[in-house]
């Protein structure tokens, strides 16, 4: 980690309201800058998993997420430095989320706009323009007035309806706002980039990923002045970051007899931060990935990794295999540690009832449906008030959830689960985190950069798992 300030090119690509098109300009920015041989480096603001997800087929490359609500902001700057090293990187692209003011409070602290402070990045503003002319001047204008502390060194009006639309509003902003305007995109095909789940197909869903991506590249590389746009990030690079302070992080203890932790990660089972699977391997883990779309059975494993993803979409399949349902329910009843959030913890329980019923693990003794609506959206607060092999109870965890499931059965009862939800919704009656043995199943997802103590865990659990196997 650097400790003195860091000159990395940068920008932050932000818009007025989730919707814009922002996560499409990005995808086209990275990708076609990537086209020039230009290595960028791609971040997403927020928890998100799917945007994080084209955005790193964009750059071949990592997207690493930036939340500080989820970690203390020194670690989200430091986060940051470290993977967007000036020295391997040309420069860093972040896409922002939500409005560019958008927070938690009236303040804005967990705003795009206070990353942005935060990393002194420059911002491009990305203005959806469908009926509106001159407004977007007076609307960007208040932006700039809003923070003046916020840069707003470009601004990119997406879906312009012709050339005398963006003639009005290129006049309009530069005259009015002495901010430049460096593109103009007509609307885009939704076929390229079908929506679902608020936010785009997660890429192992897209079959026609490399097309959409193509047609990102080819529509920016037509309509985004890219010159201007590495301009920008490469006059940011004389702004140095200085991370806020904080303590020195803990030193984790590896010992010669390294575990080995199953990630189960295919098109059902996708939503795993970057930084989470490196801090197991940090912390001493050797990660096998495994899949109950193809595998008959579990490897050589002392403890599994289930992250979030869209098992409705792979039920049938999901329970076909009843050889690995078999498994993990063995290996579970045996002790064997599972840490599951969200998707994996639907996969852990009885059913999935969808169309009809399909049977699970049956681990877990809850029944899920699906609802139209999300039924839990947003971060979450939790305070740890039961025994579990993973966090000492007082323990205080933030984390987000995000999943349109919905508890059908619920067979267990209140010493089953060990989180009392501050803030969010959990399972049931402000409940969430089931334990089983060495099981734990949570709606929320956490990061480790916030949540340092979860990767330390689960690799001394399953350590520990591996010292007990006969012959260790």
């Amino acid at each position: 980690m650097h400790d003195s300030p860091v000159d990395i090119p940068r920008i932050m690509i932000a818009a007025l309201r989730g919707g814009s098109g922002k996560t499409i300009i990005s995808i086209g920015v990275i990708a076609a800058l990537s086209q020039q041989r230009k290595v960028v480096a791609p971040f997403k603001k927020g928890p998100d998993y799917i945007d994080a997800g084209w955005l790193a087929v964009a750059a071949n490359r990592p997207c690493y997420n930036l939340d500080h609500f989820l970690a203390d902001p020194a670690e989200v700057c430091r986060s940051f430095i470290s993977h967007a090293d000036p020295s391997n990187i040309d420069l860093a692209v972040i896409e922002g989320n939500r409005g560019l003011f958008d927070g938690l409070d009236v303040e804005g602290t967990t705003s795009t706009a206070s990353l942005a402070k935060l990393l002194n990045a420059p911002v491009i503003l990305c203005l959806d323009c469908t009926k509106s002319t001159r407004t977007m001047a007076a609307v960007v204008l208040g932006c700039l007035h809003f923070d003046p502390s916020v840069n707003i060194e470009g601004v990119i009006l997406n879906r312009v309806a012709g050339s005398r639309h963006e003639r009005i509003l290129r006049t309009s902003i530069e005259k009015h706002c002495g901010v430049r305007v460096i593109g103009a995109i007509p609307k885009l095909d939704q076929q390229d980039f079908p929506e679902r789940h608020m936010g785009l197909i997660p890429t192992p869903e897209h079959a026609l990923v490399g097309h959409s991506i193509k047609i990102a590249a080819e529509t920016v590389s037509r309509h985004v002045d890219l010159d201007a746009v590495l301009q920008i990030a490469t006059a940011a690079a004389a702004q140095p970051i200085a991370c806020p302070k904080k303590g020195s992080c803990r030193p984790v203890s590896i010992d010669a007899k390294q575990p080995r932790i199953g990630v189960v990660k295919d098109s059902a089972f996708q939503f795993y931060y970057p930084d989470n699977l490196e801090a197991l391997e940090t912390a001493g883990a050797e990660l096998i990935y495994v899949s109950p779309l193809s595998d008959r059975q579990l490897p050589d494993v002392d403890a599994l990794y289930i992250g979030g993803g869209f098992p409705e979409t792979h039920a049938a399949k999901l329970s076909d295999n009843l050889a690995f349902r078999k498994a993990i329910k063995s290996a579970a009843d045996g002790g064997m540690p599972i840490y599951a959030e969200c998707g994996g913890l639907m996969y852990l329980g009885e059913t999935l009832v969808l169309d009809a019923p399909y049977p699970m693990a049956g681990i877990l003794p809850i029944t899920f449906g699906f609802s139209k609506k999300p039924q839990g959206h947003g971060y979450t607060v939790i305070t740890v008030d039961a025994e579990n092999p993973y966090y000492p109870v007082g323990t205080q965890l933030r984390g987000h959830e995000f999943h349109y499931s919905q508890v059908l059965d619920w067979k267990g009862g209140t010493q089953d689960m060990v989180f009392s939800m501050q803030k969010g919704r959990g399972v049931v009656n402000k409940r969430d985190g089931i334990c089983y043995k060495n099981v734990l199943a949570t709606y929320t997802h956490v990061h480790s950069l916030g949540t340092p103590q979860w990767a330390e865990a689960l690799v001394r659990i399953a350590r520990d798992c591996r010292n007990k196997k006969p012959g260790s």
